[in-house]
């Protein structure tokens, strides 16, 4: 484990391994290592083994037995100085626990939160010369800022490469023609996501394979190229990273998930009717929702959507499908690039001050109680000839109620293609602030994403848009 550890190999290393599991266990289990590029594993006599191994000249000491498993590194690997190819000038690194990289975050969040204290009691005195100094201060710490998240930053190539030959193998499975086609494998997320977004690219590409791509033949009589091109692409929007599997295959069809959900009880047939097409499609994100006529090794389950929802969602991500019949499907994960500092949006509901990141958030409007209207039992508004149904924070987080105000506000905020208004009774302003998880003994409370310390020392709860405009 230390020779690993201080990468003392080239592009690839053999373990001599003794475990109960099988073999698809064992590759299973390396193969959720996202530097490994290419894993072999061999079974082994354990007679052979016994007797001791002719000792071969030149040759590396893991090379006299076959090697069970085999592990190649690509040259991309943090700090893999031995994988690189050998230069005179090589750029050195260091490697860090990161632990230490979470602890280096968090004292720089508390430098955040002590530098917005230091600006209210700028502005509360009105002392210019303090004013001046945090000027200087606000760029020094942005830059520290931007250094301590590049520094956890790692590119997804480092998840997308495992699935070009996850692709030629499902594909061959299936009997069909597939072309994956891979774009944006330079961008980069922070290390934590990146270990935790394999598995439901996995599935979503399998997803593809399976149920969108048609067989060869059948895409002939549609009048397609009988290859089938699947897509995975990662680009940067904003503050967050938008990874897309893509396929051009049969698309979704609305009306046979809402006669499945029926089906299943999951929805009532009123329901059903009263779904537009966008969100019958995305009833496949419920638990336990299924299309398969038969249970295959790829899929059919009833496992896969709502995993890869929970799993992104976890993540503080949000996973969407769009989809058209015989032209394809998209589906949508965007995840935020840091997961630390952010800039919000600061309510006040009551008495209770909320944050809304401002990457969630369209527009703020002022509005009075006779612009609300209801449509189908839900209030709306309409801003700039759009529909919008809002959301009384009030009543959704149970805020005793004090007064009525003669004016509200209302912050645009969306998830995806979803927008929705939310009523607070007051906007204080844009801040920097820092999360802070809430802990295991508020995991229920999905409506939040962590809280915040503000200047003042008071705590504000962080809103979770994409699970509030579910909901």
């Amino acid at each position: 484990a230390e020779d690993l550890e201080q990468e003392k190999f080239e592009r690839s290393f053999d373990i001599v391994l003794a475990t109960a599991s099988d073999a698809e266990a064992v590759t299973n289990a390396v193969d959720t290592v996202s530097e490994i590029e290419d894993i072999g594993v061999e079974e082994l006599d354990p007679d052979a083994l016994a007797k001791p191994a002719e000792p071969a000249p030149a040759a590396p000491a893991a090379a006299a037995a076959p090697a069970p498993k085999k592990a190649a590194a690509p040259a991309k690997k943090e700090g893999a100085k031995a994988a690189a190819p050998k230069k005179q000038h090589q750029s050195q690194s260091v490697r860090v626990d990161i632990e230490k990289l979470d602890t280096l975050m968090n004292l720089m969040g508390e430098l955040v939160i002590n530098k917005v204290r230091l600006e209210q009691i700028g502005q509360t005195h009105r002392m210019s010369d303090l004013m001046e100094t945090l000027e200087q201060m606000d760029r020094v710490t942005g830059d520290l800022q931007n250094i301590v998240m590049k520094v956890r930053m790692v590119p997804v190539s480092a998840v997308f490469n495992r699935f070009p030959r996850m692709v030629r193998d499902v594909s061959k499975e299936l009997g069909k023609e597939i072309n994956l086609t891979i774009e944006g494998e330079e961008t980069e997320l922070d290390r934590t996501v990146i270990d935790e977004i394999g598995d439901p690219i996995m599935h979503l590409l399998r997803n593809s394979l399976d149920h969108g791509v048609e067989s060869p033949d059948a895409r002939e009589a549609k009048g397609k190229p009988r290859v089938g091109e699947v897509g995975l692409i990662a680009r940067h929007e904003g503050n967050n990273v938008v990874i897309m599997i893509t396929d051009d295959g049969a698309g979704i069809d609305a009306s046979k998930i809402r006669r499945k959900a029926v089906e299943k009880g999951m929805i009532t047939q009123d329901e059903a009717d009263r779904l537009d097409d966008a969100d019958a499609v995305r009833l496949i994100f419920l638990p336990g929702f299924s299309t398969a006529e038969q249970i295959t090794d790829i899929s059919g389950r009833g496992v896969g959507m709502d995993v890869v929802r929970s799993k992104i969602e976890a993540l503080s991500g949000h996973v969407d499908v769009e989809t058209h019949i015989d032209e394809g499907s998209i589906f949508k994960i965007k995840l935020p690039l840091t997961l630390a500092i952010i800039q919000a949006m600061l309510v006040r509901v009551q008495e209770e001050m909320y944050a809304i990141p401002l990457t969630s958030i369209d527009s703020t409007v002022n509005i009075e109680p006779t612009d609300i209207q209801t449509i189908q039992n839900k209030e709306v508004i309409v801003l700039r000839g759009e529909i919008i149904p809002i959301v009384r924070m009030e009543e959704a987080l149970q805020v005793p109620h004090v007064k009525d105000s003669e004016e509200l506000f209302v912050v645009v905020v969306h998830a995806g293609e979803a927008k929705a208004g939310i009523v607070v009774d007051n906007l204080i302003g844009q801040q920097e602030i820092v999360i802070k998880t809430l802990g295991n003994l508020f995991a229920g409370l999905k409506l939040f994403g962590g809280a915040t310390v503000l200047g003042d020392g008071r705590v504000a709860l962080i809103l979770d848009v994409a699970t509030m405009i579910q909901q």
